[in-house]
């Protein structure tokens, strides 16, 4: 039987699409031509659409393909925001037919039936709309993840694990959850997940189960904040996707794990640092973002003052002694080394470093990762690492008095030391030392200084606003004390550019301890942090308040951002 001419167009006219979208896509930016190529190959072996098989291998964000159909087809992008709800009842079709072909209708008026679709190109769907309802049909693209939250936000789901009738500890479950964790859908919505952090510059993801679902936040800039919530039916499914990616026992629920996955999104390397722990509703699991181009910045680009810089280059050419970092958990101390690292001449120096984990992999430089349930620790590590010869030794914390102690010794005999310490001023690592155990003749002997900083978020360039400070806030402040004559200082507004926060990207302020006779002197003396820091202040340190105004004032960030982040560290 031969194909009428009606029904070789439709044949047609769906082929003809899939390599317009490439195309399209290729020349607004979204994908590479060699990417294109890849995914064709791969869909000639797999079959099915093109754009799926571009959101499945990752190369393009679903958001990206559904906007470029939209365009290439003439019709409306539509959100899950824009769904109606409840969900119109159209006469004639039923909810299977709708969710086997991720429909979901808008509206029904006097021009006929609008509806969503995750194909909007699909000629029989559209036919048998027509068909069922005896209307003219109105399509407009949406995200298929969008429409199936959308068509399941109702169903009754189960509250826990028992309800889906397995038990837990059986390989049957475990079974179960591979199953859910290899189907489509959820594949694509961890991608979808994972591809975000592209778009919103995100260091972290993390996937939180609560009763009413997995709450997925991103910490974008120092700040989190919830950007979804996937269906509890979803929950276990994905949070078992992201244990496959990054090898993880998706049987064993009940112990901490850590792991790591390494994609591509977007034509982009991503490498993600992973961590479950239990909760009381599952599996809390959170991803590291590690980016390697954080790496490749200069020291004067994340946020030095001419003179700190100076300091710190100083410290950093010294042929011996140790160099601390510190501040909190999120402030930047390992980029601050990596990049100091890198910017050390790897063919003149023999540099090894003891991690845990190994987050960058640095050209010319030998790095060990800590592996604690071998008996690999940070002292061992030191100890054997002391017979290869090395001029600069990297440490990723001191921990214990014993690592401590051992930097210290290898500080004395020669060579460079540099490693980071949790404490909130540079004043307080050295009272930290002695708590370790290590003497006070030790420290002023081998400790060449001490970097504490911190992070806080830099304005958008594209809406940042002026305005002028009220007298009082000049005084109250430290500007006046500090000599910063401003007419005017700038605060966030938000626009498109930085997602409507008013903030993008972020900038470190430091204050730099150069341990000199005087404070080495105060150190034996046995003065306390509070003593040492006003010690150092009076020689002409300045801290991390201060060199945050002088970030304030030339408008690289926000008084209330300053705020925010050194509220224990205000001299004002």
């Amino acid at each position: 039987m031969h194909a009428t001419s009606e029904n070789l167009t439709d044949q047609v006219k769906p082929e003809r699409h899939k390599s317009s979208l490439g195309d399209l896509l290729v020349g607004i930016g979204k994908l590479s031509a060699r990417d294109l190529e890849r995914a064709s190959s791969a869909r000639e072996e797999t079959g099915g659409a093109l754009a799926s098989v571009l959101v499945n291998l990752g190369l393009v964000s679903e958001v990206d393909v559904a906007q470029a159909q939209a365009k290439l087809l003439g019709l409306s992008f539509v959100t899950v925001d824009d769904f109606p709800d409840p969900m119109p009842e159209v006469p004639g079709l039923q909810s299977d037919f709708l969710r086997n072909h991720h429909l979901y209708p808008m509206r029904v008026d006097e021009s006929g039936l609008t509806v969503a679709m995750a194909e909007p190109d699909n000629a029989f769907v559209l036919k048998a709309l027509g068909l069922a309802t005896g209307l003219a049909v109105h399509p407009c693209v949406a995200l298929l993840s969008d429409i199936e939250n959308a068509m399941t936000a109702g169903d009754e789901v189960p509250t826990d694990d028992d309800a889906l009738g397995y038990d837990t500890d059986s390989g049957d479950f475990v079974e179960h959850l591979k199953d859910l964790a290899s189907e489509a859908p959820v594949i694509r919505m961890v991608n979808q997940i994972i591809g975000k952090v592209t778009d919103l510059r995100a260091s972290d993801i993390h996937l939180e189960p609560f009763d009413d679902g997995l709450h997925v936040r991103y910490r974008v800039d120092g700040v989190i904040a919830t950007a979804e919530v996937v269906a509890p039916q979803h929950s276990a499914a994905v949070n078992s996707r992201v244990k496959l990616m990054a090898h993880l026992d998706i049987a064993e629920r009940r112990l901490p794990q850590d792991g790591r996955i390494k994609t591509r999104v977007k034509g982009r390397e991503l490498d993600l640092r992973v961590s479950t722990v239990p909760t009381v509703h599952g599996e809390s699991v959170v991803m590291r973002v590690l980016d390697r181009s954080s790496v490749r910045y200069s020291l004067e680009s994340i946020g030095f003052a001419p003179e700190n810089l100076e300091r710190f280059n100083y410290l950093l050419a010294r042929p011996h002694g140790i160099l601390l970092i510190t501040g909190p958990t999120g402030s930047g101390k390992t980029t601050t080394l990596y990049t100091a690292l890198s910017k050390l001449d790897a063919d003149a120096f023999k540099i090894i470093t003891v991690e845990e984990p190994v987050e960058y992999q640095l050209q010319g430089i030998n790095q060990i990762q800590v592996h604690q349930q071998i008996g690999l620790t940070f002292a061992n590590a030191l100890r054997s690492i002391l017979r290869q010869d090395p001029d600069i030794i990297m440490i990723g914390e001191m921990r214990d008095g014993e690592t401590a102690q051992i930097a210290v010794q290898s500080a004395l005999t020669g060579h460079l030391v540099l490693s980071t310490l949790h404490t909130n001023t540079a004043a307080g690592a050295v009272i930290r030392l002695q708590d370790m155990g290590i003497e006070p003749y030790l420290i002023t002997s081998s400790v060449n200084g001490v970097l504490s900083q911190r992070l806080v978020r830099r304005l958008c360039d594209h809406c940042k606003a002026p305005y002028v400070p009220e007298p009082n806030l000049v005084v109250s402040s430290g500007l006046q004390r500090m000599g910063l004559q401003v007419s005017h200082l700038y605060k966030a507004v938000g626009c498109d550019h930085c997602r409507h926060t008013g903030y993008a990207g972020r900038c470190g302020i430091h204050e730099m301890l150069v341990l000199d006779d005087n404070i080495r002197r105060g150190i034996l003396d046995g003065l306390d942090a509070a003593a040492l820091h006003a010690k150092a202040t009076s020689g002409g340190m300045h801290t991390l308040y201060e060199d945050g105004l002088l970030k304030v004032a030339a408008g690289v960030t926000s008084l209330d951002e300053l705020l925010r982040v050194t509220e224990d560290h205000t001299d004002a």
